[in-house]
């Protein structure tokens, strides 16, 4: 497994190059290489319906390079503030906003420069102003302490190689009564060191994926309560083919090896009110 910065890197420019993809008209580069919206790609395929597609860029929808549907899960009330970690193209964010209001606001925090850029983009040509893209790394949220209602990640958080500062980065940016509702690739059991190695494996949305357990665990550990994985797609053999095809990798092996182990969840939790008392005190 490659080094923090050597992940954060990689990351960062196969996400840039995705983003450029998009502006080219050449769909997305990454997990399968197949835009969100032509159904072919495992994970990206079939996250937003028609209303919701309709209703954003067309560009926004082929820059997602998500899992789930957090803006559907979310329950985002009018006049709150949202928070997506890695927004990539916006479409999550530009859904929020909508969803929230003109009282409300919707940040996208992202840290690749390019995806930034087709962001705002996408920004202007929604005509939506109630929405903000910052640019900054997950594990560092330039936002102040108790200042968001709700965070969104769409696929994002796993990406990461210190998940331990993101959950506690988003812990701290929540206000009490806050909610933490973001969709994530997750693991069942145990994954094959040569997906856990190999670096490149971390933009398939896989090789940095926590056991569903860990993920729990780690939520509770950064001040979280009330946490539930619920999970909403399960990725069989055949689609292993499509996260390891260029990992040079023995895929007949493996690809029974992943049988079941990844998943899609929907993952949510909540920071208490300064009133409430912990579960379990």
């Amino acid at each position: 497994m490659g080094s923090p910065q050597d992940i954060k890197e990689t990351v960062k420019e196969k996400y840039g190059q995705a983003a450029l993809w998009v502006v080219a008209g050449r769909g997305n580069a990454c997990c399968g290489g197949n835009a969100a919206s032509d159904g072919a790609d495992p994970i990206t395929s079939n996250l937003y319906d028609s209303m919701q597609a309709d209703s954003i860029p067309e560009d926004a929808l082929k820059a997602s390079l998500g899992c789930g549907n957090p803006t559907a899960l979310a329950q985002l009330l009018p006049g709150e503030v949202v928070l997506d970690l890695g927004s990539g193209g916006g479409i999550d964010v530009l859904l929020s906003a909508r969803r929230v209001g003109p009282t409300g606001k919707a940040f996208g925090l992202d840290m690749t420069d390019e995806m930034l850029a087709l962001a705002r983009e996408n920004q202007r040509k929604s005509g939506i102003e109630n929405a903000e893209f910052l640019k900054g790394e997950i594990e560092h949220i330039p936002l102040p302490d108790n200042s968001v209602d709700v965070i969104i990640s769409n696929c994002v958080i796993n990406l990461s190689a210190d998940k331990d500062r993101v959950l506690h980065e988003a812990f701290r940016v929540l206000k009490p009564g806050g909610r933490f509702a973001v969709s994530d690739v997750v693991v069942n059991g145990e994954v094959p060191l040569e997906i856990r190695k190999n670096v490149e494996l971390w933009i398939g949305c896989i090789a940095g994926a926590l056991d569903r357990d860990v993920y729990a665990n780690k939520l509770s550990a950064a001040g979280f309560e009330n946490v539930s994985l619920e999970v909403t797609r399960i990725y069989q053999p055949e689609n292993a083919r499509d996260f390891l095809g260029n990992a040079g990798i023995d895929l007949d092996r493996l690809a029974l090896a992943v049988d079941n182990k990844f998943m899609s969840c929907f993952i949510r939790a909540s920071k208490l009110n300064d009133f409430e008392t912990p579960s379990g005190l």
